[in-house]
């Protein structure tokens, strides 16, 4: 209205005159911003309501309503929630991959079954028991970590050819990233082994710190895993010995407070592990022995020949399968003698049909062979505690 008013008083005045459209562009005056717009494609889009001048004055506004002008948004790029979930979980699945979760899997089961073997009645499943397991877990996962982490940090280039879907080695983790985990694996892993106050547990540690650095660290008389003989034989000393024999004296003495005595499945454990771990080490190099020839890895599959090793492990394990079954056979516990043997005819069973149809010149085959052997390994932990 005000509008109005102002064009009916220079109306009677004569100082109004008719707008000229420009023909390229119009200055449009709004709360002090000027914007640009070109007014042939635009001009629909504004109520242009009169130009008034002076007759001193050279300039010229557009008077227009405010309510015709577009209203300006920002556009705030908040980054979405998915991104961030997305990420998280990528780096999830990495640290997943650089723990070697068969190897992860293989520890809890080891120490978890080693650690019922000196349970005598359910009064033993206390809390005492489970936060003495706890204790042996978590330290013993770490050092884990901290032993296959330092081989990828070692083996980047072998990796890349032997097994390019590693963190390291696919550039989802730097060295700096994988330098971080280890060292700090490696702190936390001991760090509790002290406070724990118990001697095998700490020894366990120190002896698979001891023998995983001497496997992977690139210096004078270490890099053992250049040589057959001496990486299979740090494998067998912590999979086969360290982890029945140390466990199970942790839990015994140190947490249920008995006397050291070494049990028929201990025993059993300890030498049925000693086969297994060594299949273990000699089957792990079949399928990288491209790599390992590559860069001087002198393993048993670079010497012999993939087919060799592969049917040397195969028979291996058939013969320990049998011993098991006799053992079992010689329980004088009807249940025990049950599931001992057949657990592992089942399993003899299995792994003989499986291998019959590995195909050796595919790599894929022969890696998930591998990955059957370690669920073998797996379910071996289930029967020992029934070997009594």
């Amino acid at each position: 209205m005000r509008i109005r008013a102002r064009i009916n008083a220079h109306q009677s005045k004569g100082t109004v005159k008719p707008f000229q459209m420009p023909v390229n562009q119009i200055p449009i005056i709004l709360n002090g911003c000027s914007v640009n717009k070109r007014f042939r494609y635009h001009w629909k889009r504004f109520s242009v309501l009169a130009c008034i001048t002076n007759n001193n004055e050279k300039d010229e506004r557009l008077l227009i309503s405010r309510s015709c002008f577009p209203a300006v948004s920002v556009n705030k790029h908040k980054p979405k929630p998915e991104v961030h979930l997305t990420s998280h979980l990528n780096i999830l699945n990495a640290f997943y991959q650089f723990s070697r979760p068969h190897t992860i899997i293989g520890t809890i089961m080891g120490i978890t079954s080693v650690s019922l073997l000196p349970i005598q009645s359910i009064s033993d499943f206390s809390g005492k028991f489970f936060m003495g397991l706890l204790k042996a877990l978590v330290p013993a996962l770490l050092m884990n970590i901290y032993v296959v982490g330092l081989n990828q940090l070692y083996d980047v280039e072998i990796d890349r050819v032997n097994k390019p879907n590693l963190p390291i080695a696919s550039g989802e983790f730097s060295m700096g990233t994988g330098i971080v985990i280890v060292a700090t694996c490696f702190l936390m892993s001991f760090s509790m082994g002290y406070m724990f106050h118990s001697p095998p547990l700490f020894y366990a540690l120190l002896i698979s710190c001891l023998l995983g650095s001497a496997y992977s660290i690139d210096l004078p008389f270490l890099r053992w895993k250049r040589n057959a003989f001496l990486a299979a034989a740090c494998i067998l000393s912590v999979r086969a010995v360290v982890v029945q024999l140390a466990f199970f004296v942790h839990i015994q003495k140190y947490v249920l407070g008995r006397s050291v005595v070494f049990s028929k499945s201990v025993v059993f454990a300890t030498v049925f592990m000693c086969f297994f771990s060594t299949v273990i080490a000699l089957f792990k190099d079949i399928p990288d022995v491209d790599g390992d020839r590559d860069f001087g890895i002198q393993s048993f599959s670079v010497h012999l020949g993939q087919e060799r090793v592969f049917w040397l492990c195969i028979y291996m394990l058939l013969m320990a399968y049998g011993t098991a079954m006799v053992i079992g056979a010689s329980s004088s516990f009807t249940s025990s003698k049950v599931i001992t043997v057949l657990g592992h005819f089942i399993l003899a069973s299995i792994l003989w049909f499986r291998a019959q149809s590995i195909d050796l010149m595919n790599k894929a085959s022969i890696t998930s062979f591998y990955m059957f052997i370690w669920k073998l390994f797996y379910a071996e932990y289930l029967l020992i505690p029934f070997v009594r």
